[in-house]
Parts: C-alpha cells; sequence; structure tokens
C-alpha cells in the first residue's frame, strides 16, 4: 500500500468511480428528503399522533413536555403551517400514481449514472416497485389484481406496522430498493483498487444502516404507535437511556447491574498462584481425582476480559474443561495505565513465555498445552516461534488456536480501520500512552452494526424498553484500555503490512520470527460466520506449520462459535481429516457433526499427552504449603 492510499477514502478512483459515488450521495439525498416529506405529511394527517398533541394532552410528565415541541418542530415544520395542504398532497400521490411515476422517471434521469442502460433498469425496477405496492393497497393500475407480498424482505421491517400503511410500506421498500442500487453501484464503479473498493463498500454499508427509516421516529410505525400507547412515556424512557450511555460514553446493550464478575460470572473456583503489572496467573480447582500431567494454559485476547470462556456456570468452558479432568490456567490481562505505556508486542511475547515456564515449574513438568484466542492466539503463534528458533519448541505441548490469525490478506473489514488516516487518528486518541476501550468496543460494534448498535437505539431509545440480562452482551461492553504504541504496531505491522508471515521480518525479545519453524501440534478453530476472523484467513496459519496440525470449522462466529457448550445442543461442526490443500477444498467434502465440537477438542488433546497424576498438591491451588495471591477472579479483571 501506496504512503497516500490511505489519506481518504476515494484516493485512486476515477472520474468515472467519484461520480458513481457521487450517484450514490444524491439517492441517498433524495431517499431521505422522501422520507421526511411523507413523514411530515403523515403526522399532519394524523394530529393524535403528533407530540405536541401528546404533550398537551395532559398526564405526560414534565420532561417531555420539555421536548416536545422541539421534536415537533423536528420533524414537521411544514405541518405546523400548513397541516391541512400536506394531508391533501399525501392523499393526492397514493390517489394518483402518475405523479409517483414522474417524481421517481425524474429523480433517476438526473442521477449521473455511467451509461443509459443502467438508468432505465434501475428506473424500471422503481416504477415496477411503486406500482405492486401501490396496487396491493388498492390504488393505480394493478389495483385489484392479486399481487404478491412486498418485494423485498428484511428483518427491520418484520413488524406488521411496516405494511399496513402505505405510506411505511413505500418509504421501507423504497429504502431497501436504494440500498440495493447503492451497493450495486460500488461493486460496478471503476478505478478503484481493491482495497478502497471494500473500504468504501463498508462505508456506503455503515451509512446505509445509519439511515434507516427504522432508526427515526417519525418514519417508523412501531415507534409511534408505541408513542400513543404510552402517552410519550417511552420517548421519555429513550431520552434517560441516552443521557446515561452519553454520561458512560457508550452504548448500554446490558441491563446494568444484573451481573457481577465474581458472583454471577468468572465464578469457577481458583485462586491468583503469579501476579506481574502485566497479568495475572489463575490457577482454577481441579473437579476429578485424576488430571491431565500437562496443564493447559489459556491466553485471552486482552482487548477483552478472560471471562469471556468462564462466563455463567452452563457457559462456562473454563468450568467444563476442568470437569473433564484438566488443570486450567487462566492469563489475566491488565486493563491498560499510564504505567503500561511503555508495553510492546515484546512484552505479550514474554509474557506467554513467562506463563508457561511459571506452569512448568509449579507442577514440575516438561511441557504444557497452550490456547491462544483471536489476537492472543496471533501473539502465541509468535511465541512458538520465537521458542522455536531457541530449541525451546517442546516446552509445549500442543498449541490450540481459537478464530487467530496469522497471515491478515484476508482479514475482512477490520482492514478498514488500518489505513494512514486510521493510525493516525489512534495516536490523536491516546491519552497517558492508552487507547480507551470504549473506543475499540464502537469499532467492533460498527462491524454488525444492525445488530450492535441499530438494534439498541431502536428498542432501547425509540421505543423505550428495558434492557435485556444478558451475560455475553455484559462482557462485550466491559471495556479494557489497550497499549497505544503496541495496539498502533499491531495494525501497521500485522493487519496493514502483514509481516508476520514474511520470515524474520518480524522479531520479539531479540529473537526473529519464523513461523515455518512451528513443530508443536496444533489444534485450529474457526468460526463459519465469523466477521472479524474470517475462516479463509484463520486456515491461512495451516500454510506457515512444520508439525502436525488439524482444523475444525464451527458454527456461528467469533464468539459463539467459540462458546459453545455441548448442554447448549447448539450448532454444528465439520471436520475433514482427509483434506490439506485449501480451505474450499476443505468445506466442499467436509463431515457435519451436531452440537458442540468441544468434545471433538478434548480428544485430540488428550491423544497429544494422555498420561494422568492424581489431583492433589499443587493441582489444588491454596493447599497446604501452598502460597497464593488471592481468591480468583482476581483484581485485574475488575479494575477499569
Amino acid at each position: 500500500m501506496n504512503e497516500e492510499s490511505g489519506t481518504t477514502l476515494l484516493n485512486g478512483t476515477t472520474d468515472a468511480a467519484a461520480g458513481a459515488v457521487a450517484a450514490a450521495g444524491a439517492m441517498f439525498g433524495a431517499m431521505v428528503k422522501l422520507q421526511a416529506e411523507a413523514a411530515e405529511a403523515m403526522l399532519a394527517g394524523m394530529a393524535s399522533l403528533t407530540p405536541v398533541a401528546l404533550a398537551r394532552d395532559g398526564g405526560i410528565p414534565a420532561a417531555w413536555n420539555a421536548m416536545a415541541d422541539q421534536l415537533a418542530a423536528a420533524w414537521q415544520p411544514q405541518a405546523a403551517a400548513d397541516p391541512a395542504g400536506l394531508r391533501d398532497a399525501l392523499g393526492g400521490a397514493l390517489a394518483d400514481p402518475g405523479q409517483w411515476r414522474g417524481f421517481v422517471d425524474g429523480w433517476y434521469r438526473a442521477l449521473p449514472f455511467p451509461d443509459d442502460a443502467t438508468r432505465e433498469r434501475l428506473l424500471a425496477d422503481s416504477l415496477q416497485l411503486w406500482d405492486s405496492l401501490l396496487g396491493q393497497y388498492g390504488i393505480g393500475p394493478e389495483a385489484g389484481r392479486d399481487v404478491p407480498e412486498l418485494p423485498r424482505r428484511d428483518r427491520r421491517f418484520a413488524d406488521p406496522r411496516w405494511r399496513d400503511q402505505p405510506v411505511f410500506a413505500l418509504i421501507h421498500q423504497s429504502y431497501l430498493l436504494l440500498a440495493d442500487q447503492v451497493n450495486a453501484l460500488v461493486e460496478q464503479a471503476e478505478g478503484i483498487d481493491p482495497a478502497h473498493r471494500q473500504q468504501l463498500a463498508f462505508t456506503m454499508r455503515t451509512l446505509i444502516d445509519a439511515l434507516s427509516p427504522a432508526n427515526f421516529p417519525a418514519t417508523n410505525p412501531v415507534v409511534l404507535e408505541r408513542l400513543v400507547q404510552t402517552r410519550g412515556e417511552s420517548l421519555v424512557t429513550g431520552l434517560r437511556h441516552v443521557l446515561s450511555d452519553l454520561a458512560r460514553g457508550q452504548l448500554t446493550q446490558s441491563a446494568p447491574g444484573a451481573f457481577v464478575v465474581g458472583r454471577d460470572l468468572a465464578t469457577t473456583p481458583g485462586k491468583v498462584i503469579h501476579e506481574t503489572r502485566l497479568f495475572q496467573l489463575i490457577q482454577y480447582s481441579p473437579a476429578t481425582p485424576q488430571v491431565l500431567a500437562a496443564p493447559l494454559v489459556i491466553f485471552p485476547p486482552w482487548i477483552n476480559r478472560f471471562y469471556i470462556l468462564d462466563l455463567t456456570p452452563q457457559k462456562s468452558f473454563v468450568r467444563w474443561a476442568v470437569e473433564q479432568g484438566v488443570t486450567v490456567l487462566m492469563v489475566s490481562w491488565k486493563s491498560a495505565d499510564a504505567s503500561l505505556a511503555d508495553v510492546t508486542w515484546d512484552d505479550y511475547i514474554r509474557a506467554q513465555i513467562e506463563a508457561i515456564e511459571v506452569a512448568r515449574a509449579r507442577f514440575k513438568v516438561p511441557a504444557v498445552h497452550t490456547i491462544g484466542y483471536c489476537v492472543a492466539g496471533t501473539t502465541l503463534a509468535a511465541t512458538l516461534a520465537v521458542l522455536a528458533r531457541r530449541g525451546e519448541g517442546d516446552k509445549v505441548a500442543s498449541a490450540t488456536f481459537f478464530t487467530a490469525q496469522v497471515d491478515f490478506e484476508l482479514a475482512g473489514e477490520l482492514r478498514n480501520f488500518i489505513d494512514d488516516t486510521q493510525l493516525a487518528m489512534i495516536d490523536g486518541l491516546a491519552r497517558d500512552g492508552c487507547i480507551d476501550g470504549r473506543y475499540l468496543a464502537s469499532t467492533f460494534n460498527l462491524l454488525r452494526g444492525q445488530d450492535l448498535i441499530w438494534n439498541y437505539v431502536v428498542n432501547n431509545y425509540l421505543l423505550g424498553e428495558d434492557y435485556r440480562a444478558f451475560d455475553l452482551l455484559h462482557w462485550n461492553g466491559d471495556a479494557t484500555n489497550l497499549p497505544a504504541r503496541w495496539h498502533r504496531d499491531y495494525l501497521r505491522d500485522l493487519y496493514r503490512d502483514n509481516l508476520l508471515v514474511e520470515p524474520d521480518r518480524l522479531s520479539a525479545d531479540g529473537t526473529p520470527i519464523d513461523l515455518r519453524r512451528i513443530a508443536t501440534p496444533c489444534f485450529i478453530q474457526a468460526g463459519r460466520e465469523d466477521h472479524i476472523a474470517p475462516p479463509q484467513s484463520v486456515w491461512r496459519l495451516t500454510d506457515h506449520l512444520a508439525g502436525p496440525w488439524t482444523f475444525t470449522l464451527a458454527g456461528s462466529g467469533h464468539i459463539a462459535g467459540v462458546v459453545n457448550p455441548p448442554a447448549a445442543r447448539k450448532y454444528q461442526y465439520w471436520t475433514n481429516p482427509g483434506v490439506t490443500e485449501s480451505y474450499d477444498a476443505f468445506v466442499a467434502t467436509a463431515e457435519e457433526h451436531a452440537g458442540s465440537w468441544w468434545p471433538h477438542w478434548i480428544a485430540w488433546l488428550r491423544a497429544q499427552a494422555p498420561a494422568e497424576v492424581p489431583a492433589k498438591g499443587k493441582r489444588v491451588p491454596g493447599g497446604r504449603g501452598d502460597t497464593v495471591i488471592e481468591e480468583a477472579p482476581g483484581r485485574y479483571v475488575m479494575q477499569p
């Protein structure tokens, strides 16, 4: 990537590409105008629905009275001046389909499409949409015919109220049609290099999601009906949610106070047995009389709290592994503060080596099993390469990778955040040498904006609904801070420049890194629907290993694909031991298995080092003669 490639979203585009983007912008401008005009007319003709009417009807809290006039002015400025005229205009438009057809015809002919054929095709699609919709409501040339259901479906508009009234049907179907057409424009634009096309597509998708009529009170019939039913209380409650989230600087996704770490989450019994400025090491108490001789050291990602693998007892991977007769140790990373501003990748690799050495010395064993999740898996690969280069690779009996990448060429939409502009922004966001975890949480939420942002805007802000008590979302909102220097280097060296797969281009603790030296048996797990570490990208790890490996594809994504306990009886997983040449070949002939992949993994782990020992002595943390620091889950996971 050249030096100027990230300065703006459209660097390197041709005039034709710029025209396509301009056309997309014009489309959305027209769409928003149509939404606003339709909403103004609708509200003017339905006086009982207007915020002013609700506010002045009595019985509404004082907080609503204070904002009712502002909302009304923003939603329907023309309605206040001439409600009868707008009502008549709406009725006239619906009664005369020619007005709609004329509007759409002029609209498309005014847009700078690359050629007449494209313009005519899109115009024909739009006119067909209008005719079909109007016909369903007994208006226009298609009236009275047995017309099909609305042509476009989207779960955001699944509620029947989006279809009950022609205005709402026209609004949301117009939005979906225009969204399809804008996406097509991005795909057809010429003169854009692949990286910028992906960045442009992501940006346009984000804009499309934000402009959904479901996200605005005046164009969401479910919100309007709730407004009437609650006599304005719903938006008052929603406003309180907004103000609360603004105060904490983060979108709330789970009921505040519903979960407490150490009480409801991260409750597997154990002790903190080792501590540095960067991490605590937790050892969990055994649940079986015999345990595997080789202990398991888990490295969770430091961009989140470790208890994603120790949620409620029913979902806890840690508790399940302990019940399978495994001595489990978990690294709990410290959320960065000014004291960790100097931390680099070398420190995380040294930390992983230190945790391995502590486990080996504590249990007097030659080797340990390891797990690396996401970025900690990336670092585990580098750690294994460092140990191999030093002639110490046999200290690790096996390595398991949860949704971890080492080759970032196919790393998905997170690559949209690693151009020079984004890296410079990270420097600007740093305070005391650290990046606020709320910024990182927002970045990940953007990758699934409909599910992790706009769903909560509608439900909790516009509908005023109470927050759900959901352990996974509680964890998702429990943000951790990162050392700014290391985070910037990680995005630049790995995501952007993809240096980890180039032998000896990177080093750690003075040792060059060459993944081809890794002879440790590896278990590689990927999520079929993972949007953070796409399975095609995770597969690439297999291209760089010298030792034996097995690949397992799990149903669902980056979190649910990993945290899938057998008792839940959810999802599925795929295996294909005979295929090694490519991910596509693996998928083509893979065998599907119902439920969790965890039992498949534990069978593999036992095969690597089947020896067992009694669960006594230091296998029971905090027992007689054993010095420990504190009870699990420890202090570090509690710190902001």
